[in-house]
């Protein structure tokens, strides 16, 4: 039976994607107002049944794809509502709000699983990992945002089609702001959580790398952003070039969170975890 935690969570994130998406149809402010403190609660919400899913097992609850696709699109709703604060950016909540509640209509699909939990998945460094992997991918998913939007106001801009799409979207310079920043604080996150992972993977299982799947992955998506964050520091990357890299970034990001723990095996898989 699912958790009226989640199902109110689940409910609020749904009714702020469908107030987000009107508002930048309609650019009425109040529709604004009434869709970010919708998300806000759904973000309450959904802290509450994670919390509680956390004080049940006795770590973060992310270990099936069920579970993994909720904790994302909480670290995302989480980042997001820090990243507003900061830019005040109204339209980006037209881009996040939606993606949560995909992310949240996938979770709920999908069938619930029950069963005892593995020992070696009782650890700290274990939490400490997977809150810092998730809150880089949520920061890193921003910055992908940022540049599909940054890419449709090039377009608009190339096309002189300067009406209503690009009137409802900022500048490029602050598309491009959003992008670096999400980039410059993302990567950290991702580098700290690969290196809680190793650890963990020392404490668990004896060897701090393991050649799993997973772990391959994730280093080659480190290096894809190493080399954009790179790109941009030193050799002075911005725009669309940072766009179009970002968005292909993301791509391996999405890869490594799903593909790789459902297709290739491993102590990664949701399968070894006893999720599927």
């Amino acid at each position: 039976m699912t958790s009226p935690w989640f199902s109110l969570a689940f409910g609020l994130y749904l009714l702020a994607a469908g107030g987000f998406t009107v508002f930048i149809i309609r650019q009425q402010k109040w529709v604004f107002r009434w869709s970010y403190w919708l998300l806000v609660a759904g973000f309450l919400s959904h802290t509450m049944f994670l919390g509680y899913g956390y004080y049940q097992l006795g770590l973060a609850p992310v270990l099936d794809l069920r579970s993994a696709l909720s904790f994302f699109a909480w670290s995302l709703v989480g980042v997001y509502l820090i990243v507003q604060v900061r830019f005040k950016l109204m339209v980006l909540g037209s881009f996040v709000a939606p993606l949560a509640a995909f992310l949240m209509i996938i979770s709920s699909a999908m069938p619930l699983t029950a069963g005892p939990v593995k020992p070696l998945f009782k650890s700290l460094w274990l939490t400490i990992h997977v809150g810092t992997v998730f809150a880089g991918d949520a920061l890193l998913t921003i910055a992908c945002l940022a540049a599909i939007m940054y890419l449709i106001q090039e377009r608009q801009i190339k096309q002189k089609r300067l009406g209503s799409m690009y009137n409802r979207l900022p500048s490029l310079a602050t598309l491009d702001h959003i992008n670096y920043y999400s980039i410059v604080y993302g990567f950290p996150f991702l580098t700290v959580g690969m290196m809680t992972g190793s650890v963990y993977a020392q404490v668990a299982l004896g060897r701090y790398w393991q050649w799993d799947p997973k772990e391959v992955w994730s280093l080659v998506l480190w290096l894809f952003y190493a080399a954009l964050l790179h790109q941009r520091l030193a050799v002075g990357w911005q725009g669309r070039r940072a766009a179009i890299m970002s968005i292909v970034c993301f791509g391996v990001l999405i890869f490594t969170f799903v593909g790789v723990s459902l297709l290739m095996g491993g102590y990664h898989s949701f399968s070894s975890m006893g999720a599927r």
